[in-house]
């Protein structure tokens, strides 16, 4: 009898002739989450087991959190003895009380009793051992899964994980990370949707402190554990401000920040293999983010935009971010660049061609090429401590 995690996976089984290729990617990610546990994963017959944690609550908890995982159960593993599977339905049932039923599947045909057989033999095993527990066919407090398969595995606890597909199936694309509760909201929604993260980040030293940056890497570090290591690539952004507010006017700054932004990250992308920029921006959230302003940001792009948040309110990032585990980290009062030089009255329909004649008056290159160089590169894993990662 061995205690085991079993893995379900979710809409991989909708994909065609390429699904081992998606079921070998979950795969990976499954061991990667495992890896700090020392457990194993096997295969077989549509199913994933963890085998060898001593942590079952741990486990559950990272397994949980990768895409492409539909839900787990901590399961018994015996042999395919009726003797030995009656053992493991008095084990799995022994400390639970109210109504339960039993259900089970079996795969195996060369199992001697049918599956209606199993329910009823073990339900009375489960029964003259708890008399804390009375049946329920319709509406059970529990359900006893039994699965006869190459052995036979017993369940009662059936946990949801976060499903999607897993990260890499979908391409690569560079998040733009801010230190508000957006952004990371963004990122994870794309990174379940298979898509591998990378972000960056922009800092105005001394205008943003080091608490401000050390805020990010921590909400990379938090999307770390669904997504794996991500690069996270600061930009230097003080002289990029400071040239803007000098010689451009004060109504465009936040728009004309925003394209030097999206200017910067779709070169980073696009030296970084990326295939798309993510953004956490919602429609009419703020001045920015008007349907005139998102035309204006995206002009400098060569590379789609994605914006999975644009037709959410508020209210429902903030709780999405709660879910998620950013939204604490997000509200520390620590400013970004996007605070500061803020305008009294940012213009809500910004036209291109005024901004590019603003632009104009900048070496927009020069500026660009500047704030490239100076990028610093931090790896961000999910358990390594972030002053580390910021070392």
């Amino acid at each position: 009898m061995e205690r085991v995690l079993l893995v379900r996976m979710g809409e991989i089984f909708l994909k065609g002739d390429n699904r081992p290729q998606f079921i070998n990617a979950l795969a990976r990610r499954v061991r990667y989450a495992i890896w700090p546990l020392h457990g194993r994963l096997e295969l077989a017959q549509g199913r994933m087991y963890v085998k060898g944690v001593q942590d079952m609550d741990l486990c559950v908890d990272k397994v949980t959190k990768v895409f492409g995982v539909h839900s787990v159960s901590p399961a018994l593993e015996v042999e395919k003895d009726l003797a030995a599977i009656e053992r493991a339905a008095i084990e799995m049932t022994k400390d639970l009380s109210g109504s339960f039923k039993v259900s089970a599947r079996r795969a195996d045909k060369r199992f001697p009793m049918d599956s209606m057989q199993i329910n009823a033999h073990l339900g009375g095993v489960v029964l003259d051992n708890n008399p804390n527990l009375h049946v329920d066919v319709h509406k059970p407090d529990h359900v006893l899964s039994v699965e006869i398969r190459e052995l036979a595995y017993l369940h009662v606890a059936k946990i949801a994980a976060v499903g999607g597909m897993p990260v890499g199936t979908s391409g690569k694309a560079l998040l733009l990370l801010s230190g508000g509760i957006d952004s990371p909201v963004a990122g994870f929604m794309l990174a379940k949707r298979g898509v591998e993260l990378s972000a960056i980040h922009y800092h105005s030293f001394p205008f943003t402190s080091e608490q401000a940056k050390r805020k990010v890497v921590e909400l990379a570090h938090i999307l770390s554990q669904y997504t794996g290591p991500i690069h996270l690539y600061v930009v230097p952004f003080t002289k990029i401000q400071q040239e803007l507010y000098d010689k451009c006017p004060d109504n465009q700054l936040t728009i004309l920040m925003r394209r030097f932004m999206m200017r910067i990250a779709n070169r980073v992308a696009l030296e970084k293999g990326c295939g798309a920029l993510i953004t956490g921006e919602s429609l009419g959230q703020v001045a920015s983010q008007t349907m005139e302003g998102l035309q204006c940001s995206s002009d400098v792009c060569t590379l789609p935009v994605f914006r999975p948040l644009i037709g959410f309110d508020k209210t429902e990032i903030m709780d999405r971010a709660q879910q998620i585990g950013t939204y604490d980290t997000s509200i520390l009062p620590y400013e970004d660049c996007c605070t500061i030089f803020t305008p009294k009255h940012p213009t809500t329909k910004p036209k291109v061609e005024r901004l590019r004649e603003s632009e104009a008056l900048l070496d927009v290159e020069g500026l660009t090429e500047e704030a490239v160089q100076g990028i610093e590169e931090i790896l961000v894993r999910y358990g390594d401590a972030v002053e580390n990662s910021v070392c």
